[in-house]
């Protein structure tokens, strides 16, 4: 089961259909695995306070995935900062919707041990990560990348 909750206001006064988009890219990253994924649709500084927490990086960051223990019905927890999703979108001149659906099938991915600590893990989770999302209709997050460093 995947649940998103809103922590943040702002991201349905921004996008109304938060909830339902993320959790649609959420199933589509997830398709093939089994158990529970928690959403947290928040602001910059309760990730910012995540973030320091749990990485020792005491800033605020696009999205933050949990993995949960070996062992337990949940594949882990997403977390994602509603100020800088929005300025990225803005930065990136593409919707809000893309980017969300873009960043919550990154973190997903995340959950099921992808990674992009190299160049081979990198190009990895980003064909995955076209892929889920042209069956999203969502327009390819790299596509305007020439040379840039990965997500």
């Amino acid at each position: 089961m995947i649940e998103a909750a809103v922590d943040d206001p702002a991201w349905t006064a921004a996008l109304p259909g938060a909830v339902a988009l993320a959790t649609r890219a959420a199933a589509a990253a997830l398709a093939d695995a089994s158990g529970d994924v928690a959403i947290l649709l928040t602001g910059d500084e309760a990730v910012r306070a995540l973030n320091a927490r749990f990485r020792g990086q005491d800033k605020a960051t696009n999205v933050l995935s949990f993995p949960a223990t070996a062992g337990s019905d949940s594949l882990g927890d997403i977390a994602l900062a509603y100020g800088v999703c929005a300025a990225e979108a803005r930065a990136q001149a593409k919707p809000l919707a893309d980017h969300l659906q873009h960043l919550v099938v990154h973190g997903a991915l995340h959950l099921l041990g992808l990674d992009h600590a190299d160049e081979v893990g990198a190009d990895a989770m980003e064909a995955r990560e076209r892929a889920i999302l042209a069956g999203l209709s969502v327009p390819d997050p790299y596509a305007a990348r020439a040379g840039a460093t990965h997500v």
